[in-house]
């Protein structure tokens, strides 16, 4: 409510994915970020976590056009679909354990809805639990790794790595190189 009163033009309302169903590749995020998703209502657009998700996918063929972080940008992703686990924006701008067990029926419904689905890669500890959840499988029974691949028992694979965030990327948690080989070892794994 504070979002639309302050800004009543953004989007400020929950964030629908971006790309194919038909897509092979699920990236899942954590929330939509305040000022980017929650204004564009586009994943991952309008804020810095957008340029280093996108310019990757656009590197790996997972997209194509250009990154502008606006919606209008033209972009579109190819075998590739974008989603968040949780779908608004939260208060100040950290899910929460109940927002995220609220929206994960909506995260389960998408990896349901996706006929293709092959893999997923978690961006961040929020968004492997979330896929795990959403998964029917026990968080704790699959720790989140930077870098790790993991075989699901039916048969999807989870690849995780760090957030895209501006904190990951700035205090070098995160770098350009440790990110496109996490895409890149999935992509082999797809047969890409």
């Amino acid at each position: 409510m504070e979002n639309r009163a302050a800004n009543p033009g953004w989007f400020n309302a929950p964030v629908p994915s971006f790309g194919p169903l038909g897509a092979r590749l699920l990236v899942v995020g954590m929330a939509p970020g305040v000022r980017g998703a929650n204004r564009t209502g586009r994943p991952f657009t309008g804020d810095h976590a957008g340029v280093l998700l996108y310019t990757t996918l656009l590197r790996f063929g997972l997209a194509e056009g250009a990154y502008l972080a606006d919606p209008s940008d033209g972009l579109t992703l190819r075998d590739c679909r974008v989603v968040n686990a949780v779908r608004c924006v939260p208060p100040a701008n950290l899910p929460e354990p109940p927002e995220v067990k609220t929206c994960n029926r909506f995260l389960a419904a998408e990896l349901q809805a996706m006929p293709n689905l092959q893999a997923v890669l978690a961006l961040g500890v929020l968004a492997h639990a979330a896929v795990l959840k959403a998964c029917g499988i026990p968080p704790t029974r699959i720790r989140f790794r930077h870098g790790d691949l993991h075989q699901l028992p039916d048969g999807l694979l989870l690849a995780d790595s760090y957030h895209v965030s501006r904190y990951n990327t700035n205090t070098g948690r995160l770098t350009t190189e440790m990110f496109e080989t996490v895409v890149e070892n999935l992509l082999k794994q797809l047969g890409r």
